[in-house]
């Protein structure tokens, strides 16, 4: 045991010094600033001021994880989690399980999300909870959930189903929506199952890696927010076609470098306002 101890002291050292290089000032702020709720910059570089934190449960919803403090957005983020959770109450008897949303005055976060910035973004689980204890029992101390995607990535798998697509459906049919983000695979599923005279609510569901336990939804800029930098327009239709396709290629199946339209993140200059947002009381 005594040959082993510097061993481990070092193993403990690294473990530390590993999470401290993860770790970002956003992080540390325990509470979300005074005043008007406002976005700030971009999804993937900015920051909210005047947060609002979601209920840990609600009609239909449960928040899951709250120990990552990660529970905060924007006010219309928020009525859209529940309108979301009053939805599924009426479609069956079952809990939607609330991921991570934003930490309290946003920021980048030391894991799991580059994006997830300004309060406007959340991922919601597809598997369902009987009971907000069976929902913290599930995930506050376990793995994900069990993925909706086959191994080999062409299909969904056997957790699949209506309750699924009834998620993804009622999101995307929200004015407030500006996309989803779903595994390619789910995204096949869903173009074969629409209603053939009903489809304009795909054009919002994007095809992305991973996103195959959960999908990310992210809302448009809100009122009030002059400085939330939208992202680009999506293309028109319903994305059923050979964009979906080229997804099941093998080019497809290299690193995210394949991928059109992808750039690996570049250092980027944070918002001025978000700078104040971090200071603040």
């Amino acid at each position: 045991m005594t040959n082993r101890a510097p061993a481990l002291i070092l193993f403990s050292l690294l473990i530390m010094l590993a999470f401290n290089a993860a770790a970002t000032p956003w992080g540390e702020v325990q509470t979300p600033t005074a005043g008007a709720p406002r976005v700030i910059g971009s999804v993937a570089n900015g920051c909210i001021s005047g947060a609002r934190m979601l209920p840990e449960s609600s009609d239909g919803y449960v928040n899951v994880r709250r120990y990552r403090h990660r529970s905060y957005g924007h006010p219309s983020l928020l009525r859209f989690i529940n309108d979301m959770g009053r939805a599924q109450q009426q479609h069956s008897n079952l809990l939607m399980m609330v991921g991570d949303l934003s930490q309290p005055r946003g920021g980048l976060m030391s894991s799991s999300h580059r994006s997830h910035q300004n309060g406007l973004d959340v991922d919601l689980w597809f598997t369902l909870a009987t009971s907000p204890a069976a929902a913290r029992a599930l995930m506050d101390h376990a793995d994900d959930p069990p993925s909706m995607v086959r191994r080999d990535g062409l299909a969904v798998s056997e957790y699949w189903g209506a309750d699924q697509q009834f998620l993804i459906e009622t999101a995307a049919r929200q004015r407030t929506v500006e996309r989803i983000f779903v595994n390619p695979a789910i995204k096949r599923a869903l173009c074969q199952n629409a209603m053939p005279n009903d489809r304009s609510w795909l054009h919002k569901v994007r095809p992305w890696k991973g996103h195959d336990a959960h999908f990310h939804v992210r809302l448009v800029c809100p009122p009030g927010s002059p400085h939330c930098e939208a992202q680009s327009a999506l293309p028109p239709g319903d994305g059923c076609g050979a964009e979906l396709d080229w997804w099941f290629t093998e080019e497809a199946r290299k690193p995210k470098q394949g991928i059109p339209g992808y750039a690996p993140p570049k250092p980027t200059t944070q918002p001025a306002a978000c700078r104040e947002v971090l200071q603040a009381p």
